[in-house]
Parts: structure tokens; sequence; C-alpha cells
């Protein structure tokens, strides 16, 4: 099952980009023998438009283009929390079940469009607060990399 991560606006080089680097290639070595590929992020521009339900509208339509068929998870701060073996068993529940992608989306500065949202499969929530969009893909990266570990059974993850 292909992993592809979608994030409205771009991210600049540094610690950061590193980090995401960091954990999405850790990701890409241990998801490979459980049948996760990809990881990959789709940068996309932000929008120009005078208003930000019209910027979101616009960002909304650009992210539909770019996102493989398959399960869509928007990141979200009104979202549902997960823990992280929740999260893991959750994609390897849609692996088992035969889902070609997992596609996650970070919108731009202006957040998501709500009817995109609302046509996700799920949207998920890091936390109400809302966080930096940097951030954001800092923890979707690191949480992608636990899940395959959880599935594995390596012991990077040590929960209860």
């Amino acid at each position: 099952m292909r992993i592809a991560i979608a994030a409205v606006g771009r991210m600049k080089s540094g610690p950061e980009r590193e980090l995401v680097s960091r954990y999405l290639d850790r990701a890409i070595a241990s998801g490979k023998p459980l049948a996760l590929t990809g990881f990959d992020v789709t940068e996309l521009n932000e929008s120009r438009a005078g208003s930000a339900a019209s910027r979101k509208v616009e960002e909304a339509k650009v992210l539909r283009a770019a996102l493989p068929e398959g399960i869509l998870v928007t990141l979200d701060e009104r979202g549902k929390s997960l823990g992280s073996e929740a999260f893991s068993n959750l994609l390897g529940r849609w692996r088992d079940e035969g889902r070609p992608a997992v596609s996650f989306v970070i919108g731009g500065a202006d957040g998501i469009d709500l009817d995109f949202v609302k046509n996700a499969d799920l949207s998920l929530s890091f936390s109400p607060m809302v966080w930096p969009h940097q951030l954001v893909r800092i923890m979707l990266a690191e949480q992608l990399y636990r899940a395959t570990t959880i599935l594995s059974g390596h012991p990077y993850h040590r929960g209860d």
C-alpha cells in the first residue's frame, strides 16, 4: 500500500525538512517488508485568492487532483485523536484490505476546506491545538515511522 503526504505550502531547507526526511527514510526502509511503500511528500502552492474561504476551496481542488486513489486522511485539530498503536493498526488493516493507497493531507495556513474534510475517510488530530504546518509534517512523518516499527514488532515504540 502506498503512503502519500500532500501538503499545501513549501517547507524551506533546514532542520525541520531534514527531520521529516530522516523519519520518512526510516519509514521507507522499515515499511518495505510490510508492503508499505512510497512515503513521498507532494508540496502544493498556497492559493493567492482574496479570502480565506476562496483559498481553501482552490487548495482543495488542487489537493483532489494530486492524490492517488485510495483512503483520504486529513490532519485537522477537530479530527479524531488516535494513539500510536491504534494508528498503526488502522494502517495495517487498510493494507490487509487491499487498499491501494493512503493519502495524508496537511492544509495551508487557513486550514482545509470543510467540504474536503467531510469527504475524507478520516480526519485525524494530533491535538485540539493548532500546530505550525512544519511541525505537523514532522509529527506525521514520525508517527508513520513509528507505525512501521509497531507493525514489525521493532522495539522503537515502547508504549504500554
